[in-house]
């Protein structure tokens, strides 16, 4: 059975998809403190018994704060991921009309695996290209998968991690690359379930499988309001979140899922995960699915 892991997407920057994000942070959402709830959630999860932390150069200040809340005690016990490829440009505006722009070449990798390794304060244990598409040309530059390659000699667990409706698509192409990769993360949830099959078959091939979006940025939470899932977990008599979260971890080909919680709250439900067998009645189609979540607001 797959293991929580704590994302840190909503806790690194002011603004993001997650439905009522900005209710959840601090009023203000002050760099200072953005970094002391960080901290908190981060020291909530280990005492819990999470060991697996996932950030990214595009979380805005995400690699920074888990950075400084790391300690040598800790970094022994714990896993790190991850990733590159997206640039941060929102200035720690909530309401930016750009927030991120994505580049996959060699160059900004080359730009972003020392700034990763400076905010960390060492390597991470993962480090994935971040939300890779079939449009993506990081799989046919081979300057680009020789250089990860050596990433991976160093001993850095190299991988991708995928988003859209064409997911396993794009996963089943880098299981036919090989080459350094050896882990992916990947959006797998009650409603978008499209991607399974080819993350059963990475877990085959020995790949690390991490689940981020277990519940769909809010829409698998009592932030969604009335909704047939919610129903459906409240005659149940569990909270949505936590149903969201053990429909993921019962998952065979499993590793990690990701809570991607900003509120002690949150977090506290998203560990309480329950099962409650097979919920195929939910699933949307991938198109459809992320339409949606394509219109969900930065806030």
């Amino acid at each position: 059975m797959a293991s929580i892991g704590l994302g840190l997407a909503a806790l690194g920057r002011p603004g993001y998809i997650n439905l009522g994000h900005d209710e959840d942070l601090p009023p203000g959402r002050a760099v200072e403190d953005l970094r002391l709830r960080t901290h908190q959630l981060l020291e909530q999860a280990w005492q819990a018994g999470v060991r697996y932390f996932d950030a990214a150069r595009s979380y805005g200040l995400a690699e920074t704060f888990l950075g400084e809340w790391l300690t040598p005690q800790r970094r022994t016990q714990l896993t790190v991921g991850s990733k590159w490829g997206y640039t941060y440009v929102a200035d720690w505006r909530a309401d930016a009309d750009l927030n991120e722009v994505k580049d996959h070449s060699l160059a900004t990798f080359e730009r972003q695996w020392p700034e990763t390794l400076q905010a960390l304060g060492g390597p991470p244990d993962f480090y994935l290209i971040h939300s890779l598409t079939p449009d993506s040309p990081a799989l046919g530059d081979q300057q680009l998968l020789d250089r990860l390659g050596e990433l991976a000699d160093d001993g850095v667990r190299v991988g991708l991690s995928t988003s859209g409706p064409h997911q396993a698509d794009t996963l089943r192409a880098a299981l036919k690359v090989g080459g350094p990769f050896s882990a992916v993360q990947a959006t797998w949830n009650v409603l978008e379930t499209s991607a399974g099959a080819a993350l059963a078959e990475a877990h085959d091939a020995g790949w690390f499988v991490v689940v981020k979006e277990a519940v769909a940025n809010g829409r698998l939470t009592a932030r969604a309001g009335e909704t047939p899932f919610n129903e459906f977990a409240r005659q149940h008599g569990v909270a949505p979140d936590a149903l969201a979260i053990g429909a993921a971890v019962e998952q065979p080909w499993a590793d990690v899922v990701l809570s991607g919680a900003i509120t002690a709250e949150q977090l506290e439900s998203n560990l309480a995960y329950a099962t409650d067998g097979p919920l195929s009645e939910f699933v949307q189609q991938p198109e459809e699915y992320w339409t949606e979540r394509s219109g969900l607001p930065w806030i």
